[in-house]
């Protein structure tokens, strides 16, 4: 145990060897308007996105903890945006806290699955069969972990998409639901674990070695191995004999991680990692050439703000340089729950203002033009104020 710690912390120390620190500073700018997507349930616990629909316009999923529903958002188009959008309950389940939309059975019509934490502790699959939605859950995954995160794709090249699942607290782990010859089989899903964990907040496909299969990449908050890393995807054979997928560390080791992005932040064509870091921190990990990170820890002014949730690399000012929106929970009173960081030339940043007071916990971000004057609006949730699924109009571009 101790040779693994001074190995870990070691390791810490080499992969924050190339860090810098850089102090955002604050700035005026108007708050952005607020739109309810929906608020008629309670505990709106993260937002995903997909075109369930098929008419082109991304969706959204979302999972009401406290409520115990899951509901899809079908996207009205700029016209009717701002207006609460037409929804359907797809599902009854306590304790959801993650919802997304997932093809399994391979007809081109999505699906939604969910996964629950609490005493519940499932992954479920909500199907449309006969004009009903039918939810039922993967024996495999039922009473076994607190799920926190999910992703749906093809891991083993046979059967259609897999699921790759991550939880939280006691057991928790890294794994993936391997799909059988017929989805519908579900006592026919089997589970693979790939990494212990402590507390998973992201779990993002990304092609990090450039094979041409989906890596992941992950946020752990609590635990042993604290930070952002990636697992290596092995190949599809691999998959199929249930082989180890390789750890890479990325950045912010030891650190409370919290949600994490990928995107090109620096202009290089590389992917980078932005990741909210307890207490009130945005840890960015810029991708170098020969792979390795370079790490730039921006410290905010959080004299008016919750604690560190979620960030977004998105370009919010429309001038081709990408800015970080920023979401908060505890943020009570006159605290902020969430603000965006406009990145300057010359590696400055500063923090503005979005949503102002109102709201205590946010939760993931989303950046979609909703409102079709060209600039990138932000979908997230709110659910201790009960904002609920809700979007701010941009108010940064003139």
């Amino acid at each position: 145990m101790k040779t693994f710690f001074f190995a870990f912390v070691l390791g810490a120390v080499l992969a924050r060897a190339e860090l810098t620190s850089i102090k955002v500073t604050a700035a005026p700018g108007p708050l952005w308007k607020r739109h309810t997507i929906d608020n008629t349930s309670r505990g709106a616990d993260g937002v995903k996105l997909g075109d369930f629909n098929r008419d082109g316009l991304p969706d959204i999923v979302t999972g009401w903890e406290e409520g115990g529903v899951v509901r899809v958002y079908a996207n009205p188009g700029p016209e009717k945006a701002r207006a609460p959008w037409p929804s359907i309950t797809v599902g009854e389940v306590k304790n959801v806290e993650e919802a997304i939309f997932a093809d399994l059975d391979g007809d081109g019509r999505l699906e939604v699955v969910s996964g629950t934490e609490g005493n519940t502790r499932t992954l479920y699959w909500h199907r449309e069969m006969g004009g009903q939605w039918r939810t039922d859950a993967f024996p495999a995954a039922s009473g076994t972990q607190m799920w926190m995160q999910a992703a749906a794709l093809d891991l083993d090249g046979q059967h259609g998409a897999d699921l790759l699942v991550a939880s939280k607290n006691k057991g928790a782990a890294v794994g993936w639901l391997q799909a059988p010859l017929r989805a519908d089989d579900l006592g026919a899903w089997t589970y693979h674990k790939l990494r212990d964990a402590g507390w998973l907040m992201s779990l993002i496909p990304h092609d990090m070695d450039g094979d041409g299969d989906s890596d992941a990449v992950i946020s752990d908050r609590k635990g042993g191995r604290t930070g952002v890393f990636w697992l290596e995807n092995p190949g599809a054979a691999a998959n199929r004999d249930h082989l180890a997928w390789k750890e890479h560390a990325i950045g912010a080791l030891g650190s409370q991680v919290m949600f994490a992005d990928l995107g090109d932040v620096n202009g290089d064509g590389l992917a980078d990692v932005a990741v909210a870091v307890k207490p009130v921190g945005i840890t960015i990990c810029l991708r170098k050439a020969d792979g390795g990170w370079q790490e730039q820890v921006l410290t905010l002014d959080g004299k008016n703000l919750g604690d560190a949730k979620a960030v977004k690399i998105v370009d919010v000012s429309g001038d081709s340089l990408p800015d970080l929106v920023f979401t908060c929970e505890n943020a009570k009173g006159a605290l902020e729950g969430i603000v965006w960081l406009e990145q300057r030339l010359g590696a400055a940043w500063q923090q503005h203002p979005l949503g102002g007071p109102e709201g205590v916990k946010y939760d993931l971000i989303q950046a979609l033009d909703l409102d079709g004057d060209g600039d990138s609006d932000i979908i997230t949730c709110e659910e201790r104020d009960q904002l609920g699924v809700v979007w701010y109009e941009n108010a940064s571009v003139p």
